[in-house]
């Protein structure tokens, strides 16, 4: 088994108990090489309701690269400052597998110190 087939298994056996509901719902974060990415779902319903990615344009220029801890900062306040604009206050975080260490750590920071609970 490779690296990415184990981060599945392990995001899947930890989406069996982790769901988005409309009071609460999911802040799923994937990271790649180059950047990082953070939804907060509605899991009943099946959608998105608020996203922000190292490659939206509102932080875009202000980053070299959108594969770092300074990024998923970045990126952290974005999605919390637009949850906090639709009026979402609480989410469950989901890491998607990770380790809760480095770039997934920063976006969870940024977010809490933007106003999010989880």
């Amino acid at each position: 088994m490779d690296k990415r087939s184990a981060r599945k298994r392990r995001h899947l056996r930890v989406r069996n108990k982790i769901i988005g509901t409309p009071e609460r719902p999911r802040m799923s974060v994937y990271r790649s090489l180059k950047h990082i990415y953070v939804q907060i779902i509605d899991d009943l319903k099946g959608h998105t309701l608020v996203s922000a990615s190292s490659l939206d344009p509102a932080i875009r220029d202000s980053i070299e690269n959108g594969g770092n801890k300074s990024a998923a900062r970045l990126v952290g306040e974005l999605v919390a400052e637009r949850a906090l604009e639709k009026d979402i206050k609480t989410v469950v975080f989901d890491r998607g597998g990770y380790k809760y260490h480095g770039r997934v750590k920063e976006v969870a920071e940024a977010a809490r110190e933007k106003g999010l609970k989880f």
